[in-house]
């Protein structure tokens, strides 16, 4: 993956054609919206900690186009190096270092909360072993993404597990050679740079825009929405974005990417 100042200059600051969300009760900010209606959902009323959930993206949502990009910032989206840790702050930088105790901790505390059955049936999706070297780099297009959660943020808040339904995601690359990972639909969207890193892991630096806003912040404008972690290809074009210790709801939040 080669990258220079003016190859990262294109797709940060897409927008999406998404309008339809709930206001919810997240952890760091009150308007942290909820993903969709999960498959083990809170009260209507919301938990405090845990945001409420919302209306499910229905078929046309999920595979609606992507809406065009704005122009471009002249500096590149974020500084033209190929160095992850040239980008990323130290603190969040540091939460990789503690990735397995994040695996140990969100999946004990789900499957102690009742969710080992749920869990068990994710299969690699949840291994933290699963990892496979090669073919990292998923193909340009569009793929089917779903959000897992685990373990409380907060001890005694929230839902210790949430499983919530595919919605939409893109991989580009730019012309000079950059990959962009960005869940486009639903109302917690993300979408940053995958960098190089291992021969069994991409990095991911990147950040989350929330409900009906129409442009995703760039990584460092706003601390609470900032996301690092680890991208893995798990299976035949199967991959997932796994993060460590997010900024809201959860101790490992887990992106599934197929085809």
């Amino acid at each position: 993956m080669r990258r220079s100042p003016t190859a990262l200059m294109s797709v940060l600051a897409l927008s999406t054609g998404l309008s339809a969300a709930l206001a919810a009760c997240g952890e760091n900010s009150p308007s942290t919206p909820a993903e969709t209606s999960p498959a083990v959902s809170a009260p209507a009323t919301g938990v405090p900690g845990q945001a409420a959930p919302e209306a499910a993206a229905t078929p046309e949502q999920a595979a609606a186009p992507a809406a065009e990009a704005t122009p471009p910032a002249a500096e590149g989206a974020q500084g033209g190096t190929d160095d992850w840790r040239q980008v990323a702050s130290t603190a969040d930088a540091s939460l990789l270092g503690r990735l397995d105790q994040a695996w140990r901790m969100a999946r004990a505390e789900a499957e102690d909360a009742g969710f080992a059955d749920e869990v068990e049936k994710l299969g690699a999706l949840v291994d933290p072993n699963a990892g496979l070297a090669g073919r990292l780099q998923p193909p340009p297009g569009t793929y089917r993404c779903r959000t897992i959660k685990l373990g409380r943020r907060t001890e005694g808040q929230g839902l210790a597990y949430v499983a919530y339904p595919y919605f939409r995601c893109t991989v580009e690359m730019t012309p000079g050679g950059d990959l962009f990972l960005t869940k486009s639909t639903g109302s917690q969207r993300t979408q940053g740079l995958l960098y190089p890193d291992t021969d069994r892991r991409l990095v991911y630096v990147g950040a989350q825009a929330w409900g009906d806003e129409a442009h995703f912040p760039r990584y460092g404008q706003t601390r609470e929405r900032d996301q690092v972690g680890v991208f893995e290809r798990i299976g035949d074009q199967r991959w997932r974005l796994v993060l460590p210790w997010p900024k809201q709801e959860a101790k490992l939040e887990l992106l599934e990417v197929v085809r």
